[in-house]
């Protein structure tokens, strides 16, 4: 949607980092698991804006292709995975018109919410692939400026992989940050359905 590519622009262009540079602190605590559990180095990271957690997958051994609906996200990438050394296959794609094609062993979800798009993630990973999965739940204040549909309620995110053909290895909640989360951590079924 083209207001949302605007909309994200404005926010990656208004400041010098929008996230900051560092990887996200779940992606970080569960690296050393990834690395061991991932029946392979390919890497989809969605709404990757100025692709920190690509760049960090990247210089892991991940072979990653990182999408978003922002142009300037996506130029700040493509620049920092340059200064780092690091290879990023940096995609502008609007997610309301699906994934990106092809099958990865590991999918980033991260402060983004397509409750729809779920299940194309889960069918998008390799037999035994990993999901990661972190966003924003709904709390009183973020419901005062904030659009509900892209906040997760309590219990909401372990509900919808629950059913998926998979495993849910770790899931947790924090309610009583500033910024409510909600994270977890899915593998896919090594059978072939």
């Amino acid at each position: 949607m083209e207001s949302d590519r605007i909309k994200w622009n404005a926010r990656f262009e208004s400041q010098g980092s929008y996230l900051g540079e560092r990887p996200s602190p779940f992606l970080a605590a569960e690296i050393e698991r990834i690395k061991a559990l991932a029946p392979g180095p390919d890497a989809l990271d969605i709404a990757c804006g100025e692709g920190r957690n690509s760049i960090y997958l990247a210089r892991h051994g991940f072979r990653v292709v990182g999408v978003d609906i922002s142009d300037c996200g996506l130029a700040k990438g493509r620049s920092r995975a340059q200064a780092t050394g690091v290879e990023v296959d940096f995609r502008r794609i609007d997610l309301d018109d699906g994934l990106v094609e092809g099958t990865y062993d590991l999918i980033l979800n991260f402060n983004f919410l397509l409750r729809d798009l779920i299940s194309a993630e889960v069918a998008s990973l390799n037999p035994g692939g990993l999901l990661l999965f972190d966003t924003i739940m709904a709390s009183e204040q973020l419901l005062q400026s904030r659009n509900p549909t892209y906040l997760l309620q309590p219990g909401e995110l372990t509900r919808l992989f629950a059913p998926l053909d998979g495993e849910i290895l770790f899931s947790e909640e924090s309610r009583d940050d500033e910024m409510p989360t909600a994270r977890l951590l899915f593998r896919k079924s090594t059978l072939c359905p």
